[in-house]
């Protein structure tokens, strides 16, 4: 379709079929009304020689928006797998760390420590990159080149000689793992309008957090009737396997990538069909901003100035730390609580991490199914399109859930206690986590669109350095206060944290976004 080379509007003007496709830079009002007018033909074409790509109206197929419900989930279940793969490798070893110093001859604790938490490292500082990058090469290309990287240094890691090697090749593998839970959220950006997207984020933000809990319990198991080598070798397996399925059903989803593709197209049949005569074409997102030299010095930079200039990132990921340190540190106390306490066999103590996904499991399918229901009914309730703020009520039960199944579990982890009974609040803490989790994730979604990817590698990257860093001080703490007095500072945090954050959120949450420069500004 030709159209003049102005381009179009700010988002919160456009209708819905470019809602999440909007360019990077917004542009002035003439230009707004002259690309409305042009679109229902009444403008005159200011410069034929320009060619504008964009989606053949709003119900074109190619827009990923328009794929069929089955497509749709295929991807999503891709992604999803993606990014439970790498999370489940950060704690898998855990339970064979003790085998590993022994073979390696390390007595260091912190050493210890450092095989499972410096994979964590590598998560924190991969997306950095990793998600800019897929904002200029496609979501696709590379998740998969990503995953590449992954099943390399981490089939690396079974055949490693000694600590050194395997804390290097761990970091390397840690780094190739981290694009899924960044750029994941991206792709769902990409296919799921706001109102459908509950469901598919529900399942994509179980993913990461389910891995490091059936990981531990199949590494327990590896440990005790195999050897370590075999927990490395056991999901380099897995990864091939996925990427298989990945290779024919993972597409590309970025809309920039895809009107590109499909400008390159048009350029060669002009070359064929006018015999070097070439019109200039653009796509709806060209523009002085979209050179490569600015499109690669603003990609690369845009996950550290997100961090840097945007509060609503900073308090997100503030909170969202404490979320996952949390969840890693309380991964360190299930086998010292069960074997401890209650004198189990490393296999027997690792199948209560299935409480913690139970709990997980159990809140997400529900949380997915009322996030969309109830951002519905607030979008009908209060007479206007959709805000991120829709998606915070589901915040509300998981801010209370965390502190009580902490406290729960803390102060009934004794012998003269059944063990179901902190197993029940293991999974309280768990549903609360999933809970806060999704709430957060659909909610940088829904603000961030087309630099979703960059927004969620800034949360990564903190969150993981969280989770790198709190297990490190975890043995001390609980060898010095007890279960009930640790997991009670714990809770006490997540009081004072977590129950004021989903009603500020809710009241001042638009005001910060208004501020944002990446951020979507008022209504959907």
């Amino acid at each position: 379709m030709d159209r003049s080379e102005a381009t179009p509007p700010p988002v919160d003007t456009v209708p819905e079929s470019h809602t999440e496709t909007e360019p990077l830079e917004s542009q002035n009002a003439d230009a707004i009304t002259l690309r409305a007018e042009e679109a229902s033909g009444r403008a005159p074409k200011v410069n034929p020689d320009v060619y504008i790509v964009d989606w053949d109206g709003p119900e074109d197929p190619e827009n990923p928006k328009n794929w069929s419900v089955r497509k749709k989930w295929a991807v999503t279940l891709v992604v999803s797998s993606y990014a439970f793969l790498s999370p489940l490798s950060s704690s898998m070893m855990a339970p064979a760390a003790n085998q590993i110093a022994d073979e390696f001859g390390v007595t260091s604790k912190p050493i210890i420590a450092l095989f499972t938490s410096i994979y964590v490292l590598g998560y924190a500082l991969g997306p950095l990159t990793l998600a800019p990058m897929c904002e200029l090469f496609g979501r696709a290309r590379i998740l998969q080149l990503s995953n590449l990287f992954y099943f390399a240094w981490n089939l690396g890691c079974g055949f490693a000689q000694n600590s050194g090697e395997l804390i290097a090749f761990r970091f390397l593998s840690g780094i190739g793992g981290s694009a899924a839970p960044s750029i994941g959220g991206g792709v769902l950006g990409d296919v799921w309008r706001s109102d459908q997207r509950g469901q598919a984020v529900a399942l994509y933000s179980l993913a990461p957090l389910l891995g490091p809990v059936i990981g531990p319990a199949c590494g327990a198991w590896i440990a005790q009737r195999s050897d370590w080598r075999w927990v490395f070798w056991s999901t380099s397996i897995f990864c091939f396997f996925v990427q298989g399925i990945g290779l024919f059903y993972l597409k590309e989803t970025y809309p920039p990538v895809l009107l590109e593709r499909k400008a390159a197209h048009i350029r060669k049949s002009m070359v064929d069909s006018e015999k070097g005569r070439m019109q200039e074409v653009k796509t709806v997102f060209d523009g002085p901003n979209r050179q490569w030299r600015n499109l690669v010095q603003k990609a690369l930079i845009r996950p550290f100035a997100l961090a840097i200039y945007e509060p609503i990132i900073q308090v997100l990921a503030a909170f969202l730390s404490f979320v996952y340190g949390t969840l890693y540190l309380f991964l360190t106390t299930i086998p010292s609580i069960y074997q401890g306490v209650y004198k189990e066999d490393v296999g027997i103590a690792g199948f209560h991490y299935f409480a913690l996904g139970i709990g997980m499991t159990a809140a997400s399918q529900v949380n997915g199914r009322f996030m969309d229901i109830s951002y519905k009914w607030l979008v009908a309730r209060y007479g206007q399109q959709g805000k991120p703020e829709y998606r915070l009520p589901t915040m509300v039960p998981g801010a209370f859930m965390l502190p009580i199944g902490l406290f729960l579990t803390g102060w009934t982890a004794r012998p003269d206690i059944h063990w179901i009974v902190p197993d029940i609040g293991i999974a309280i803490v768990g549903a609360g986590m999933i809970l806060l989790f999704q709430s957060i994730q659909t909610y940088v979604i829904d603000a961030f669109t087309l630099h979703v990817a960059s927004a969620l590698a800034s949360l990564a990257f903190f969150r993981s350095l969280a989770g790198f860093g709190f297990p490190l001080f975890a043995p001390a703490m609980y060898n010095a206060l007890g279960y009930g007095k640790g997991d009670t500072i714990l809770a006490c945090v997540a009081i004072a944290i977590g129950i004021p954050a989903p009603f500020l959120f809710w009241v001042y949450g638009e005001r910060i976004r208004n501020a944002s420069r990446y951020a979507k500004h008022g209504s959907r």
